[in-house]
């Protein structure tokens, strides 16, 4: 959905939960805050596996019980693939998801400690404030057939691609190779100019 920033703010509460997580292959560093900033719990480090999900499902769960929280917007940059399935398990169980860019994430490195260093305990701290300031985007996240139809086209390009760098590895073969070729042949998958 297309907010404004100031909508994205407003969707922010007093009772609203935002999760920063760093993403990465294989482990995730999840760090909790308020609308304000105030951070709760401590730095939770796991897996992108379901036990990891789990894991910051239950530690999300404790926080938002203990503190009085009824909504969790988790925030994260979208690196590479690994996010996607950290993305949709947690939706499944009703958290929000949000984007952040992680050019904004570099740049904002340094409002902290004045220190441009990325670091895997810092990285949270700084996507969840980029969220709790209406800096994100929501994502869309295909389900059912639209979800199967995505895989379709992107496989479907993917072949596409493929295939036109072959023919080119081919032509350029031939072109170096037997450059007599095209003058029998109309094209190398055999038609003859006759």
């Amino acid at each position: 959905m297309n907010y404004t920033q100031n909508e994205k703010i407003l969707q922010i509460k007093e009772t609203t939960l935002i999760v920063g997580v760093g993403i990465g292959s294989e482990k995730h560093y999840a760090r909790a805050f308020n609308f304000r900033g105030v951070e709760y719990g401590k730095l939770l480090i796991f897996d992108n596996n379901a036990e990891g999900i789990a894991k910051l499902e239950e530690w999300t769960a404790k926080i938002a019980k203990s503190n009085g929280f009824t909504e969790v917007i988790l925030g994260m940059e979208p690196t590479g693939h690994y996010w996607f399935n950290l993305a949709e398990n947690v939706k499944k169980n009703g958290m929000s998801i949000v984007l952040v860019n992680p050019h904004h994430v570099k740049k904002s490195k340094e409002l902290d400690d004045n220190n441009p260093t990325k670091s895997d305990r810092k990285d949270p701290k700084t996507i969840a404030m980029l969220v709790k300031d209406g800096r994100y985007i929501e994502p869309y996240i295909p389900e059912g057939i639209y979800k199967e139809l995505r895989l379709a086209m992107d496989s479907r390009w993917r072949l596409v691609k493929e295939l036109s760098a072959i023919r080119n590895r081919i032509s350029r073969w031939i072109c170096i190779h037997y450059p007599e070729f095209t003058k029998v042949f109309g094209d190398w998958e055999g038609r003859l100019l006759c």
